[in-house]
């Protein structure tokens, strides 16, 4: 596509906004400041970067073995600046506690401090990137039982409180040299297979294990560090009993003032995590959402620019929740290239964003408000086949990424020339 067609296109799309008061170069000026947190455990299939030989578990898994993993930190970074080379819009690096860098030492998650993690900090600063954070309750032999902070095993409790206290203790390193917190989500997939006979015990030992690492580290501030916890409906090998269920973690958030964590693919396939925004706004003042594409469920599919995609973002701006809603891609795909993987995702969740800022949301408020539920209905139809490609196109022009599908060249490349090569 040359610049001349996207630029005659655009002129067509800009006059049919117009006619409906929306300013298209003001859209894609927000759109550009809207942050989307990039997980790093798409690039390697959620290994990291700890030990050689090691693997997900504890409930996370991958499919496929698509070439041309990364092997180590050094690669993962490599693929990541790749990755964003071909996506516009303003970024994060999120990253999860096993990709500590050990360099030989031996240290367990109970003592990482920010220097195992040095090259992180170096590699944001370098291209000026902020970085969120995960404590990793998973993928760890003290684990492997299927509890970690609700364990009966005191050792392997104090073990993971310990972790959790060290992970906020990072989180503040990070959030100090970048100027801006750095979000960080519990997640825990503690739980049964089978039905308990004790449901009450391990959500007492949870509740109390979490309250001792915030209470542990409350002198970190807020504008440091942010946490959310994260609720799960059901998980592998978890299927009958989730101990951090959406009910615990919801009332945990709201009366220990910690974001609640809404995961797109935690919940029955009838819930839509974007109705749960507003709901949950009006008791917490910030929330954390993670964007997957559950297709059976918690499959944590690539993301794609589908109708829940599209009104979790427009429900974040027409309500302008923009500061108040952290949005990060958690998705591993080894089926696929995993650098197109990332590229696919997160240009499919900015052209949600991108599509939300075009959206009329306040005339069709104004037609709800007068009860002409006609009116608003054609309104949101219409909507969606006014032409936004032209507009896409040139932001991702005026961002210096590919337009179309000319990223895919630039993997495909980048595949033969250093993907293959890794064996």
């Amino acid at each position: 596509m040359t610049e001349k067609m996207i630029l005659s296109g655009f002129d067509y799309a800009k006059d049919v906004y117009a006619e409906k008061g929306i300013d298209v170069e003001k859209a894609m000026e927000k759109t550009a400041q809207f942050t989307i947190s990039m997980h790093c455990w798409q690039g390697d299939d959620v290994v990291g970067c700890e030990g050689e030989g090691g693997g997900a578990s504890g409930g996370i898994q991958t499919t496929g073995n698509y070439p041309g993993s990364a092997r180590n930190g050094e690669e993962l970074r490599k693929d990541f600046l790749k990755a964003i080379s071909m996506i516009p819009g303003k970024k994060k690096l999120n990253l999860h506690a096993s990709y500590a860098e050990l360099h030989g030492k031996k240290i367990d998650r109970d003592a990482y401090t920010a220097e195992q993690f040095s090259d992180w900090m170096d590699f944001a600063r370098e291209n000026k990137l902020a970085l969120d954070f995960n404590p990793t309750y998973f993928s760890h032999p003290y684990a492997a039982d299927g509890f970690t902070l609700a364990s009966t095993n005191e050792t392997h409790r104090k073990f993971w409180i310990e972790h959790g206290k060290r992970c906020r203790e990072i989180g503040e390193a990070f959030g100090k040299a970048q100027g801006q917190p750095c979000v960080i989500n519990h997640w825990m997939p503690d739980g049964y297979k089978d039905t308990p006979a004790d449901t009450n015990g391990p959500r007492a030992r949870m509740v109390a294990a979490l309250d001792e690492i915030f209470t542990a580290t409350k002198n970190i501030s807020e504008a440091h560090v942010l946490d959310g916890v994260e609720s799960k409906l059901f998980g592998i090998g978890v299927e009958s009993y989730t101990v951090g269920s959406n009910e615990l973690m919801m009332g945990y958030a709201l009366t220990r003032n910690k974001m609640l964590t809404l995961d797109t693919g935690h919940f029955h396939p009838t819930e839509q995590v974007s109705d749960k925004i507003s709901a949950v706004l009006q008791f917490l003042p910030k929330i954390l959402l993670h964007i997957s594409r559950p297709v059976r469920w918690d499959s944590d599919h690539v993301v794609v620019w589908d109708t829940e995609t599209a009104r979790i973002f427009n429900e974040i701006v027409a309500n302008h929740y923009e500061d108040r809603v952290f949005c990060a891609l958690d998705y591993f795909d080894a089926s696929i290239n995993r650098v197109a993987a990332w590229v696919i995702g997160v240009r499919n969740a900015q052209k949600a964003i991108l599509q939300a800022y075009l959206t009329p949301n306040d005339e069709l408020r104004r037609l709800e408000a007068n009860f002409d539920y006609t009116g608003r209905l054609a309104g949101q139809e219409e909507a969606k086949s006014r032409p936004f490609a032209p507009v896409w196109d040139m932001y991702c022009l005026k961002q210096g990424v590919p337009v179309g599908e000319a990223w895919l060249e630039e993997v495909r490349k980048y595949e033969r020339e250093v993907l293959v090569k890794r064996g």
